[in-house]
């Protein structure tokens, strides 16, 4: 194990895929004869190397790709499945319709993506300690895997509850880490563990302002506050998710000043408005999200046409609000590099955050391996937290007003005040909305709608989460708060894994 282990982080450091290489990461072939020593006396970088490793998981399609968007986005009220009637996506269809049953390949997709991802961060985690390198360097590194492997699963909590905590390279010949590996642990105990990691984060990672230029795009203590706020936000500890909002906001280094439009083009990467991102080039080797932009590109032109924003997320942006020329995409339309799309189009929208253009932007031949950046965190999410929370802390706190005035003059939109708002809920519902307007096809939405409660009605029709929706098919309550376990995970498991309920 150990020796597939060391031959994965060379590969994966490289952005060499491991696709057919094991039927499951707790089961696989020695690859190399290469020891651990051999590896790490082979070269002086080889721990930074080794976390490398665990940021390039974060470019596997599954992780971020095909499969992420149908999960995330288009079970959503933003999304529909888009593309052709006839071409079901494999099982984006049944995500789009809430159809889906256990067997969804893009659940295990998902599934195996983070799981990949936690593995590289516990073989990281476990060996730094024993390489006898800088303390400070070894305190960094440490706390970019533990902030990663916190994202990891941070995802897996969001969809699936309570899954296996594994925290240690697994031994196959360790029984009693076989069956930890298989065996889910509590939705608390995952969520508390994901605030651990991020604790570790917060202590360990330097603030934006001291990392050099060459490492952009690596974690921060910025990143790891700002995530920290989320996951507090979404397990109800207001206190603590304003008090780590206002961490990120008093570091300084963080504005609204990017155009919203200018965000999701090569402009925008890595500005000032970003927290977060994971870096992709489209390079050869590939260093990028495989198929993000193409499966959601313009049908006809550009790609499948997947991920369609509906026509209820563009009903709800005032004629004036800046935002909506940078999330929709019409036929006949000119966009911002001079192409003019195709009319008619099979679906009314397209995805305008997915879009690279082809040669106003460092774009490849090879389109499925785009140069796109994928947004994790941003300043506007960190604001709307903070409103969010303050709202729950104290509905009457006049700070909400300036944070949520921010993100709407950037929109064009006018300031707010106490005098637009007739009651408390007035104001919670005001700025829910305009986290929905600012955060639009960011794969977030669904999430949201559950932590909300406003999904929670299981007479609420599909219909009523967008145009394109399957009117004969219910949200169900508790059903589709969590997606189901993966059957190929549970029969991976020797059953031992237990299924969500009602799948």
């Amino acid at each position: 194990m150990k020796r597939y282990i060391v031959k994965i982080m060379m590969c994966m450091a490289l952005g060499i895929g491991i696709g057919g290489c094991a039927s499951s990461f707790l089961d696989v072939p020695p690859y190399s004869q290469m020891s651990p020593d051999d590896y790490f006396s082979s070269s002086s970088d080889a721990p930074t190397s080794l976390v490398n490793a665990v940021y390039n998981a974060l470019l596997q399609t599954n992780m971020h790709g095909f499969p992420w968007i149908g999960v995330a986005s288009i079970t959503s009220d933003d999304a529909s499945k888009g593309s052709s009637p006839g071409d079901t996506g494999t099982d984006k269809q049944d995500l789009d319709n809430f159809t889906f049953t256990a067997d969804a390949i893009s659940f295990d997709n998902v599934w195996e993506a983070n799981y990949i991802g936690i593995i590289r961060a516990n073989y990281a985690l476990s060996t730094l300690p024993t390489l006898g390198i800088d303390k400070e360097k070894e305190k960094r590194l440490v706390g970019e895997a533990s902030f990663l492997r916190a994202y990891f699963y941070w995802n897996l909590w969001r969809c699936f509850g309570g899954v296996p905590l594994i925290t240690f390279v697994p031994d196959p010949s360790d029984e009693e880490q076989q069956k930890l590996s298989r065996t889910r642990a509590t939705s608390m105990q995952v969520y508390n563990h994901i605030l651990s990691d991020l604790d570790v984060a917060v202590e360990s990672l330097p603030a934006l302002s001291y990392l050099p230029a060459l490492e952009l795009g690596r974690a921060t203590s910025g990143a790891a506050l700002a995530l920290r706020s989320k996951v507090y936000l979404y397990g109800g500890h207001w206190e603590e998710a304003a008090r780590d909002a206002r961490s990120v906001i008093s570091q300084g280094v963080y504005d609204l000043s990017t155009p919203y439009e200018d965000i999701w083009k090569e402009v925008g990467e890595n500005t000032s408005g970003s927290i977060f991102e994971v870096q992709c080039r489209g390079l050869t080797p590939a260093t990028a999200i495989g198929g993000f932009t193409e499966t959601q590109g313009i049908r006809g032109m550009y790609g499948w046409g997947f991920n369609t924003p509906t026509e209820d997320l563009r009903s709800i942006y005032d004629a004036n609000d800046v935002r909506d020329d940078a999330i929709f995409i019409e036929a006949g339309q000119t966009l911002w590099d001079g192409v003019q799309v195709i009319s008619p189009t099979e679906n009314t929208y397209y995805n305008y955050k997915a879009y690279v253009s082809k040669h106003s932007e460092s774009a490849t031949e090879d389109s499925w391996q785009s140069n796109k950046n994928y947004r994790v965190l941003r300043y506007a999410d960190v604001l709307l937290i903070l409103c969010e929370a303050l709202w729950n802390i104290d509905p009457q706190n006049e700070e909400i007003y300036t944070y949520l005035s921010s993100i709407r003059q950037r929109a064009g939109l006018m300031p707010v005040t106490a005098d637009d708002y007739a009651t408390s809920q007035d104001l919670l519902d005001a700025i829910l909305l305009e986290r929905r307007r600012e955060m639009a096809m960011e794969y977030d939405r669904f999430f949201d709608l559950i932590r909300q409660g406003r999904l929670y009605d299981p007479l609420i029709p599909i219909s009523a989460l967008g145009e394109g929706k399957n009117p004969n098919s219910r949200f169900s309550w508790p059903r589709n708060a969590l997606f189901p376990i993966p059957a190929r995970q549970i029969q991976l498991s020797g059953g031992s894994l237990t299924q969500n309920p009602e799948y």
